[in-house]
């Protein structure tokens, strides 16, 4: 996993609630095991025509926010089921960091396992972060995650809350498979021990 990084990045908007994570990633994508190549298929039922042409009308089609790494969204974002498939995307898309005033709760901890920076702020705030955006599409929001700070085009700056070991596990990119390595030598002598002291459980079954 990458570490997350702070960064000054377009925000896109998408004024919508209750995105569920069968909108993220459609169930038709979940064919592959691996977590690359789900972005292309991101939001696939509203970004494109049932001719596979771009859907004007869709919010990340909008040109001024090619190239965002911030989605700023409604309530409830992440909801329905829990298939890690929907941060894989996300984070293929090249998007890194959501701003909500709420998340289902598995996709909530799924993002921070992909190094995908969820943040949560206040109604009042995301109105005010939602009213910036709507008044200068393209603008530029500053994520400072040691900082937990969002500053926008404008100088305006948000405060946000965040786990300290979930903050510290993306800014050094560990997930939870990195998190074992860095135990790597225990466990290499863990397993040595017991070869000698259980040698029958390392004997391979005819």
């Amino acid at each position: 996993m990458k570490p997350y990084t702070n960064h000054t990045s377009i925000a896109a908007l998408m004024d919508r609630s209750n995105v569920d994570t069968d909108q993220i990633i459609p169930k038709q994508f979940l064919k592959k095991v691996e977590r690359s190549g789900f972005g292309v298929h991101l939001f696939d039922d509203w970004r494109f025509n049932a001719d596979g042409s771009e859907n004007a009308e869709f919010e990340l089609n909008n040109p001024a926010f090619k190239g965002a790494r911030i989605l700023v969204t409604g309530d409830n974002f992440g909801c329905g089921s829990s298939r890690e498939h929907a941060p894989w995307a996300i984070e293929d898309f090249g998007l890194n960091t959501i701003i909500s005033t709420s998340f289902a709760d598995i996709f909530y901890n799924n993002c921070f396992k992909n190094g995908i920076l969820p943040i949560v702020v206040s109604r009042q705030a995301l109105d005010q972060l939602m009213q910036e955006i709507r008044a200068n599409e393209g603008v530029s929001f500053t994520i400072d995650l040691p900082a937990q700070t969002i500053t926008t085009g404008a100088g305006n700056s948000v405060e946000f809350d965040i786990d300290a070991f979930r903050k510290q596990n993306l800014l050094l990119g560990l997930d939870d498979i990195g998190l074992t390595l860095k135990n790597v030598d225990k466990i290499d002598a863990f397993e040595a021990r017991q070869q000698q002291s259980h040698p029958w459980l390392w004997t391979e079954s005819a």
